[in-house]
């Protein structure tokens, strides 16, 4: 799982759903997620410390979200996504007329959210920061970088282009033929050995024992799969 250092925070007064948009953002590997039940609450969190992304209901007790991205615009061009109940075209104008990002209209999925919120993120912060959490390392794909215990290394272009492949389907099987496939192209016969070799390297910069790996597991006569931890 890519973990997102963006801190996030989440303004619903509907505790059921709010405790459903926080372990859906939890998930997904964000790692820093505050939550607040009503729009004086929110406020008083946005000037303790901004957040870097607030989705925010329009249906609030006491002042109500649109007044709360009018004072959030007052001091920040932090990315807002308006949450609604209702989907008339005067609330969405009025959201983006006050300088809202997104709109999104309950009920939705939440594969829609987390894509929207994405999007934000990328627009407003190019250099998002990801990595991937295992179970005796971490791994920064901005950097290349592994984290295990108090050590730091790096992993090769060939190691990183493996690993990247395997994050991007963590939990996943990874065929022989893809990883081949993506470390050296499309004619890469004869060059499972060599991967096995990559495989075994990156094993001992993630595993506390390459012998015996918990993270980058081998699945007999199909390939490999890459073992990731949600954020907790």
């Amino acid at each position: 799982m890519v973990l997102y250092e963006r801190s996030i925070l989440i303004v619903e007064d509907e505790l059921e759903l709010l405790r459903l948009l926080r372990a859906i953002f939890a998930k997904a590997g964000y790692t820093q997620i505050n939550t607040a039940s009503s729009g004086e609450e929110a406020m008083a969190m946005v000037r303790s410390r901004l957040p870097d992304l607030v989705i925010l209901d329009v249906m609030l007790p006491g002042i109500d979200g649109f007044e709360v991205l009018e004072q959030v615009r007052k001091i920040s061009k932090i990315p807002v996504l308006m949450l609604t109940a209702k989907g008339e075209p005067e609330d969405r104008f009025a959201g983006f007329e006050l300088g809202a990002d997104d709109y999104l209209v309950k009920p939705f999925l939440p594969k829609e959210l987390l894509l929207r919120v994405q999007a934000l993120l990328k627009r407003a912060y190019p250099e998002e920061s990801r990595r991937v959490l295992l179970e005796h390392a971490s791994v920064n794909l901005d950097t290349a970088e592994v984290k295990r215990q108090k050590e730091t290394v790096a992993l090769t272009d060939k190691e990183y282009t493996i690993f990247l492949k395997l994050a991007e389907n963590a939990n996943c099987i990874v065929t022989i033929g893809a990883l081949c496939e993506v470390a050296c192209g499309e004619i890469w016969q004869g060059y499972e050995n060599t991967l096995m070799t990559h495989i075994r390297h990156i094993r001992e910069k993630i595993e506390i024992n390459p012998s015996s790996p918990v993270s980058l597991v081998t699945v007999k006569g199909l390939g490999y799969k890459l073992l990731v931890k949600e954020a907790s």
